[in-house]
């Protein structure tokens, strides 16, 4: 399996999703955003893309990051779904996948940074790759905004800060608001580029310090996530076969 990572920034690094692609001793290649990487040119190397967060939103402009191309991801992404490839986008990914199936991005109505519960809805609880997540679950969170939704995509989790933490848009293509795949290292990455993340947490319901971000087991979390992706990538073999 050729798994293709869209890294933004070097604090939003692939954590769990990397560590999966290399227990599974899948093939790996990345396009690192933030040293202007390109994108590739033919999707055919591709199996599986997942996309990763960012400060960034769909709408960003070059003047802020000058390195982010939203045009262009959208419409590489948009190319990935028409063909057929498995695709997951995490925070920023799966605002930009909203973005190519013309679903536009939604504020969420709170800001969540820290560890919180999310709650499978019915197609959840239904849905055969997250079902085994139970409900509720206590994932990371690091974001201001989420996914926008199509009239055929499905909330399938949602938490008290965000009512969409996990959609399903297709199904191989699925967007996850909330972030499954932090570790402790990706943590302190993010905890050093978050600006004044203490005094957030003094004034901000859904934002904990970086002591309580740090002391938590993310090993379950991370597990469940890698049962997902095996799950996502037989519905992909499945789906090459059928062709």
């Amino acid at each position: 399996m050729r798994i293709h990572f869209i890294q933004h920034e070097v604090f939003e690094a692939p954590g769990a999703y990397l560590t999966w692609a290399e227990k599974q001793q899948h093939s790996v290649t990345f396009s690192h955003v933030y040293q202007q990487d390109p994108l590739p040119k033919e999707i055919d190397s591709i199996d599986v893309l997942i996309i990763m967060g960012g400060p960034q939103s769909p709408d960003s402009s070059p003047s802020e990051y000058p390195y982010f191309d939203a045009k262009a991801e959208i419409a590489f992404i948009r190319q990935c779904i028409d063909t057929g490839k498995a695709v997951v986008g995490i925070c920023l990914g799966a605002q930009l996948i909203g973005e190519a199936l013309s679903a536009t991005y939604r504020n969420s109505p709170q800001k969540e940074i820290g560890v919180f519960p999310i709650t499978l809805t019915e197609e959840g609880i239904n849905d055969s790759k997250i079902a085994h997540f139970g409900s509720p679950l206590p994932v990371g969170h690091w974001h201001n905004d989420m996914p926008g939704l199509t009239p055929e995509s499905k909330i399938l989790a949602s938490s008290v800060g965000c009512p969409r933490q996990i959609v399903r848009y297709t199904n191989l293509v699925y967007g996850f608001q909330c972030h499954m795949e932090l570790t402790t290292e990706v943590v302190r990455l993010l905890i050093a580029a978050e600006e004044d993340l203490f005094l957030q947490s003094q004034s901000l319901q859904f934002v904990q310090s970086p002591e309580e971000i740090q002391t938590f087991d993310y090993s379950e979390m991370n597990s469940k996530l890698h049962t997902f992706l095996d799950l996502l990538e037989c519905a992909y073999t499945r789906s090459l076969i059928s062709k």
